[in-house]
């Protein structure tokens, strides 16, 4: 709740304006019925001025109280998306701190629908306190107030009203309100389902899977919408009551002060004034209820929404005092990592060196964690024991920008965003000329296709870059990696939507025109790694041999059993 003070707080002049047009409105609200009364009085009295003048006050008190309504709507609105605008902005840019580990903590489709549907239940939090929360409590006072004054003798009647009413509410909405949460979480499942789904589209139509996908949408669907329904069913019973509730009210009313009009025949007028407030009464309460319930279902995305902005990031950077990476030496000394809620390290003891300009391949066999050793080169986990330091320098002590500027990642999955080829291509370096783009490009084997498109870099790129090909994407993936000269460079396996010729062109480029920097390549097959001045072999998490091609194949059976097997496959 703090957080939602402390952004409304920023706003808060359009706040304390809603506040006084809110007021205003309900003012207008409890006047109109004492007006009416002395309508009704100036009616059986034939007093034509009395009633000319009193009918004008009620037009212009109304119009008053539709003008306030109007502005606290505005205001309310204003002041609900703006909110809403800022704790998305915090999250997304709080999400853009997190670690691999911190996102594999909430899952990618949690942190979607916290964004997206549980900011959307916040907002109208905001709305709703502005426009109704507020005038609830006065509404329901002020009414209460005025009722008995206006009749005292049927003062029971109010009460009587009051406590049906309450009874109602308390057991409607108490019923209602396990199945919000159960409702938040059918979303999130419906979200990833269709999610992995859809992004799996391919997978699904191969394998004929498109009915087990939808029985399995289906099933979750169903049981959202069961308690949608239900929810929607004490929706239905709650209205109804509560107009019976109000009819009795209002027949009791009549029926116990007809008597008291045969002696006073302005207690007509004050019946309907006391009739008015009665059903102020009643409305009160029901939007009051309403608005707690929602309030209680904005309050649970506002938790969850609180969870991803309380979470301290697991990889901090250090940003004053950082020292710089110099060159692109890198050493690890006795890493071991494992993964949170694993038992097992996935990388155990492991250490090398390699120096500036040097090409390492890195092979084993499935699982024997390459991709987390390539990982951790960019920081993209700290390891569990051991260090890791790049130019001579701890990562731990230098800050993201230098890093990122310095070393490089291209990972086999080529993630491409929606925009232009150039868009893309200053992601890795947001300064980079026409000619920067050219060269990387041209390292990358990519130009081929890039001068074929009419715009050149200016060419779309459409969502996940879904009208490139596999191969095209990776060229564009290792140009975005390349372009800013790192003096690291880490490609995970990705250049493997290559063909042979693609991948030794982009390799030789890469050693001709990079040479100041340090290569890393992750590859399953031998093949892509030959020409490596050094070549680390991985085997369950540790490092179980290093060396060039010839020297592995006399010294390590590991080495020399991958090959083989991927030889003897060629020659098949």
């Amino acid at each position: 709740m703090s957080l939602l003070l402390k952004k409304v707080k920023g706003h808060s002049g359009l706040v304390l304006t809603s506040f006084l047009m809110t007021c205003l409105m309900v003012t207008s609200q409890l006047w109109q019925p004492k007006l009416l009364q002395k309508v009704m009085t100036a009616i059986m009295n034939e007093d034509n001025q009395e009633l000319k003048s009193v009918g004008i006050t009620l037009i212009v008190v109304a119009i008053i109280g539709l003008i306030a309504g109007i502005l606290n709507t505005i205001l309310a609105a204003k002041v609900a998306q703006e909110v809403a605008s800022e704790i998305r902005a915090d999250g997304f840019k709080k999400i853009q701190t997190f670690s691999f580990t911190d996102i594999e903590k909430f899952s990618t489709s949690n942190l979607v629908v916290r964004l997206t549907n549980d900011i959307n239940q916040i907002q109208q939090i905001v709305m709703m306190t502005l426009q109704s929360i507020l005038r609830i409590p006065i509404l329901f006072i002020g009414s209460f107030i005025l009722a008995m004054m206006t009749l005292p003798k049927l003062w029971w009647v109010i009460i009587v009203l009051v406590v049906l009413v309450l009874l109602t509410v308390m057991s409607l909405f108490g019923l209602m309100g396990k199945h919000f949460t159960k409702i938040q979480g059918y979303i999130e499942k419906v979200n990833s389902i269709a999610k992995e789904n859809l992004t799996g589209i391919r997978v699904v139509k191969s394998f004929v899977q498109e009915k087990n996908e939808i029985d399995k949408f289906t099933k979750v669907s169903d049981k959202l919408a069961k308690h949608t329904i239900t929810v929607g069913n004490l929706f239905s019973i709650m209205i109804p009551t509560f107009m019976l509730i109000s009819s009795l009210a209002i027949v009791t009313s009549i029926y116990f002060a007809a008597d008291l009009a045969t002696t006073d025949l302005e207690v007509i007028g004050a019946i309907v004034s006391f009739m008015n407030y009665l059903m102020q009464i009643m409305m009160s309460i029901i939007i009051g209820g309403m608005m707690m319930m929602m309030a209680s279902r904005g309050m649970v995305s506002l938790k969850r929404l609180n969870e991803v902005l309380e979470t301290e990031p697991t990889l901090s950077y250090r940003e004053e005092g950082a020292t710089t990476i110099q060159n692109g030496d890198v050493v690890f000394n006795n890493v071991s990592f494992t993964y949170s809620g694993d038992d097992l390290p996935t990388l155990k003891n492991i250490s090398f060196k390699a120096t500036t300009g040097e090409s390492i391949g890195v092979v084993g066999a499935t699982g024997a964690g390459k991709s987390t050793l390539a990982q951790m080169i960019a920081r993209m986990y700290d390891p569990t024991e051991g260090n890791i330091l790049v130019g001579d320098v701890d990562l731990k002590d230098v800050s993201k920008a230098d890093l990122r500027e310095n070393v490089a990642l291209v990972l086999q999955k080529a993630i491409l965003f929606s925009g232009t080829i150039a868009d893309n291509l200053r992601q890795g370096s947001k300064n980079a000329s026409d000619d920067d783009m050219k060269k990387a490009s041209r390292i990358a084997q990519a130009s081929e296709f890039i001068e074929r498109q009419a715009d050149g870099f200016m060419s779309p790129v459409e969502e996940r870059g879904s009208n490139f090909s596999g191969g095209q994407k990776q060229r564009l993936s290792i140009s975005r990696g390349v372009i800013g000269e790192p003096k690291v460079l880490v490609l995970d396996d990705s250049t493997s939507a290559l063909d042979a010729r693609s991948e030794k062109l982009v390799k030789e480029a890469l050693a001709n025109e990079l040479d100041h920097t340090t290569t890393f390549i992750i590859a399953q097959k031998i093949s892509s790694v030959v020409q490596a001045d050094n070549i680390l072999v991985l085997d369950e998490g540790r490092l179980v041999a290093q060396g060039t091609h010839k020297e592995l194949l006399q010294t390590s059976d590991v080495y020399r059993e991958i090959y083989e097997t991927q030889k003897a496959k060629e020659v098949e």
